[in-house]
């Protein structure tokens, strides 16, 4: 059977027209990274170091952060979903394309290595870190942040290298239900102790 030549005609454009926003879909997204550097420059160097390598371990590394999770954690400053004194100020006057850009631009930096200290906690961090703790129903870290903590691109951020003073306060902020932008994190956060975050907070500086 013959198809109608209305039908060929609608056939085509909804082909042309799918076509056009899969293409639009799979388009990346473009940032522009002088004025992300620029917007960094005059707001958040002082506290993150001028190429996003905090010197300052209450203060975290953002450079070499996965875009997509830096985006969403400023979205989230900026409505008051993540509390932070400073940063929801920080991000209140951000554009979207003031974080789009910052973000990318931080993306682009390298992280500097860090290194793990508490000689005798690292091994249970590590043990933590990649195995969990089945009798507890812990889930590995490395599971979703991967073996050396380089993090799964827009779901999982990059964790290799940072201050263990940061995720100390963040996995307790989890913990303690005060950072609550992330269930997963809270519910895993949950089940552990003072000792376990510390431990694995500080297996997490040394990972490169």
């Amino acid at each position: 059977m013959k198809l109608s030549a209305s039908f060929i005609v609608a056939a085509a454009l909804a082909a042309t027209v799918f076509s056009s926003v899969a293409s639009e879909a799979a388009a990346p997204i473009k940032a522009d990274l002088a004025k992300g550097e620029a917007s960094f420059a005059g707001v958040c160097a002082a506290c993150h170091a001028p190429d996003g390598n905090s010197l300052i371990p209450v203060n975290p590394k953002l450079a070499q952060q996965h875009p997509e999770y830096l985006v969403k954690q400023l979205t989230e400053f900026k409505a008051g979903k993540r509390e932070n004194a400073v940063m929801n100020g920080m991000a209140a006057p951000l554009s979207n394309d003031d974080m789009k850009n910052i973000s990318y631009w931080l993306s682009s930096k390298k992280a500097t290595p860090g290194a793990a200290k508490e000689k005798d906690l690292v091994l249970l961090g590590e043990r933590i870190y990649r195995g969990g703790i089945a009798d507890r129903q812990i889930p590995a870290c490395a599971g979703c942040h991967s073996p050396n903590g380089a993090g799964i691109p827009s779901q999982y951020p990059r964790l290799s290298g940072q201050h263990a003073e940061y995720s100390v306060a963040q996995l307790t902020a989890f913990r303690d239900g005060v950072r609550n932008n992330n269930l997963q994190m809270t519910q895993i956060a949950a089940k552990l102790n003072d000792r376990e975050i510390k431990a694995v907070a500080d297996y997490i500086a040394g990972l490169r």
